[in-house]
């Protein structure tokens, strides 16, 4: 009988043993499977919160960039408060503040205007430009230019003077010295810049295309330079206007009227051309200097 009991035991034990190992292989494997798994869903886990983080950064520098323009706006919104009614119009590439009184003073001299000359004017600009040659006609017109002298020829091509004056009445021939007949001619030039702060004056010098070359000249770069540079320092020394507004200019025989083949022809080309530039900087500032001074 002990020996029956014994036998039972050792068998149910053997039994036993042989299931659970089964089990224990399964459940080993069921581990791996779960590791792996946990392994992946970490990595995938570390990868969205990779990304999340990046996500959270642009946000971030979206928002300040959001808040950067909205101050900016805020900015310039109050600067067009502290501008009031003025109005900005972009003159020769500057953006140009006009406050409303020196608009309604242009305004006042575009009705003197003809409807005809007004026509040409598309934009606040135009208006500025048809002003500004309304003024100049008529400083030229005060101090006496005029285009019936065969031997200067005045030009107004919008906010541009263009004065030509032949050689034979400022310099003898060769000479960058200027002749005392020509002063009168310079004295009118030198009122109408004195008259108007806002105006630049650039002298050109012009040859004809014979060469030259004596003791102070070697060619004709040097006698269109000199001659220039002559009529700045004589407006400048005799005729007291600013020096910062002058420009002498030599162009040499490059930009001749006609061509070189005749007597006449070369007498056209030789020539100073006076061009009389509105700085608009200059004049608007002036306008605005004005408005302290007007009743």
């Amino acid at each position: 009988m002990k020996k029956l009991i014994a036998l039972t035991i050792v068998l149910t034990i053997l039994l036993s043993s042989c299931v659970s190992k089964k089990k224990y292989v399964a459940l080993e494997q069921n581990l791996t499977d779960t590791r792996a798994d946990l392994q992946k869903t970490t990595m995938e886990k570390e990868a969205l919160e990779a990304k999340f983080a990046k996500i959270e950064k642009r946000v971030d520098e979206y928002n300040s960039k959001i808040n950067s323009l909205r101050d900016t706006n805020e900015s310039l919104t109050h600067e067009m408060v502290q501008v009031n009614n003025e109005k900005l119009v972009l003159v020769d590439n500057n953006l140009t503040v006009l406050s409303k009184d020196v608009r309604d003073r242009m305004n006042v001299t575009l009705a003197k205007m003809s409807s005809a000359e007004l026509a040409s004017a598309q934009t606040l600009k135009d208006s500025i430009n048809l002003a500004l040659s309304y003024n100049l006609k008529k400083k030229m017109v005060s101090t006496g230019f005029d285009d019936n002298n065969d031997d200067i020829q005045v030009n107004i091509n919008k906010t541009v003077v263009m004065i030509s004056v032949a050689d034979n009445l400022l310099f003898n021939t060769a000479s960058h010295r200027v002749n005392k007949k020509a002063y009168p001619l310079l004295q009118k030039l030198a009122d109408v810049a004195n008259s108007e702060p806002s105006m630049d004056v650039m002298i050109e010098g012009h040859t004809d295309a014979r060469s030259i070359n004596t003791g102070c000249m070697q060619d004709n770069w040097d006698l269109s330079v000199k001659r220039a540079t002559s009529i700045v320092r004589l407006l400048q020394e005799k005729y007291n206007v600013e020096p910062a507004r002058l420009i002498a200019s030599g162009r040499s025989s490059y930009t001749p009227l006609t061509d070189n083949d005749s007597k006449e022809n070369r007498a056209r080309n030789r020539r100073t051309n006076i061009i009389i530039l509105p700085n608009l900087n200059k004049f608007f500032a002036l306008l605005e200097s004005e408005e302290h001074i007007l009743p």
